[in-house]
């Protein structure tokens, strides 16, 4: 068997097998044990007559491509293998010639893993953001606080600015409602600026039982493009005025929102939890920004077959988080003055980007001798297990030998990026 190996492109070869005497020799000798079995002759049993007899009734043009279907399928494998070439899926396969008894000629095509060059992934130069608790940040969550806290007392009186309203309403654009512009009990502080501009400062002025329209144009660079520079109109009843009454910000204040003497403490703990919370978000950007960085540096292509395969998860899960909020993959283009073929866009430059990161990450796993032992594996199945023990489905899908290698996988990229973190921390 000789072998020569086509680069298509970075992540397909095309390989021309030419199969000698030999080679097709082994394969009709198969190819008779298999058909010799299938035949019947008369006074003995099927599959039971003599080699010799059973081969001179056998139609030779079904012994011909049972031969060269068997020396295909059995050789390929190591074709592939000589050329050191690992296929992605089942090559494409194409006999070109075919002799039989003398000589043979196929070639088959396949997406491979491409050739990863690893750049300098231990000077990535990634900074990490710096984990500062702002002022007005303490203060935004204070006064969350405070208003929780807030006494509200219905009156009859006209609306005004830092009043709450409980009001129901209707938006429509040429007559008809659209989506998430309807609700009934609707608790809106005046001034808080919680809606399109102009929406709360229409309420002021109007009492509890007023029934009004606001005339309102969205603005133009609104995230919901359907609705982005829109002519709208509000029917609105405002059923309660509420006038508030925050609580002073003092001793007595602290110790209601817990062990606290003072407000210092009080400010002391919100900063605390907002570091807390900061760290995770920054460590995770880091690590994202890390991998951003590795890809750059190297020299990595997406096998198309990969790339696929990511659409397709991404696409499952659009799908699934639409269908939770009772919409349609139709809807959801329709109300983003958006079309499927533009989406498959924007997700065909993740899909990319998912293939990249996740090739260069197992070349470096290799090369930093990362592994997952069993007996990580198990444990981290334990502990699914107590976690999902509330639900029969998932429970038997951790039986499941491809969910366990699914776990293995990630916990190796977890560890990955672990080391991607440690070797760029200075």
């Amino acid at each position: 068997m000789k072998v020569k190996s086509k680069k298509l492109s970075d992540t397909r070869v095309e390989i021309t097998v030419t199969l000698e005497k030999d080679d097709l020799e082994k394969a009709r000798k198969t190819a008779i044990e298999r058909l010799t079995k299938e035949i019947k002759l008369e006074g003995f049993r099927k599959g039971k007559a003599p080699k010799e007899l059973a081969e001179k009734v056998l139609d030779q043009n079904a012994v011909a491509q049972e031969t060269i279907d068997i020396a295909v399928r059995t050789t390929v494998p190591t074709a592939f293998n000589q050329v050191e070439k690992s296929p992605l899926v089942i090559p494409k396969v194409n006999v070109t010639k075919y002799v039989p008894g003398e000589s043979a000629e196929y070639t088959a095509e396949a997406d491979i893993l491409p050739e990863i060059k690893l750049g300098d992934y231990k000077n990535l130069k990634v900074k990490k953001d710096e984990n500062k608790v702002l002022k007005k940040d303490i203060e935004e969550i204070v006064e969350n606080i405070r208003k929780a806290y807030a006494e509200k007392t219905a009156e009859k009186k006209k609306a005004e600015l830092g009043d709450e309203v409980i009001i129901d309403f209707v938006g429509k654009k040429n007559g008809e409602a659209f989506q998430g512009g309807t609700a009934k009990d609707y608790h809106l502080e005046l001034g808080s600026k919680s809606f399109i501009p102009g929406f709360e400062d229409g309420i002021v002025g109007h009492e509890s039982g007023d029934k009004f329209e606001l005339n309102l144009t969205f603005p133009k660079n609104y995230g919901e493009k359907s609705l982005a520079g829109q002519k709208t109109v509000f029917e609105v009843l405002l059923k309660q005025v509420n006038t508030i009454k925050l609580p002073k910000l003092d001793e007595e204040f602290a110790k209601k929102c817990g062990p606290f003497k003072s407000m210092d403490e009080l400010r002391a703990d919100i900063e605390k939890n907002i570091k807390l919370q900061n760290e995770h978000r920054i460590e995770e950007k880091f690590k994202d920004d890390l991998v951003d960085a590795l890809v750059k540096c190297s020299t990595v292509s997406a096998p198309e077959i990969l790339i696929e395969d990511q659409l397709r998860v991404i696409k499952a899960d659009f799908e699934r988080n639409a269908a939770t909020s009772g919409q349609s993959l139709e809807d959801y283009f329709k109300a983003n003055s958006t079309t499927e073929k533009e989406w498959e866009k924007q997700a065909r430059e993740v899909a990319i980007k998912r293939v990249e990161a996740s090739l260069v990450l197992q070349v470096l796993a290799n090369k930093a001798n990362i592994t997952v032992p069993e007996e990580e594996v198990s444990a981290k199945i334990v502990e699914l297990r107590d976690v999902y023990k509330k639900s029969p489905e998932a429970l038997k899908n951790l039986k499941d030998p491809r969910v366990k290698m699914d776990i293995r996988n990630r916990m190796a990229i977890e560890k990955t990026l672990d080391y991607l973190v440690k070797v760029n921390t200075k």
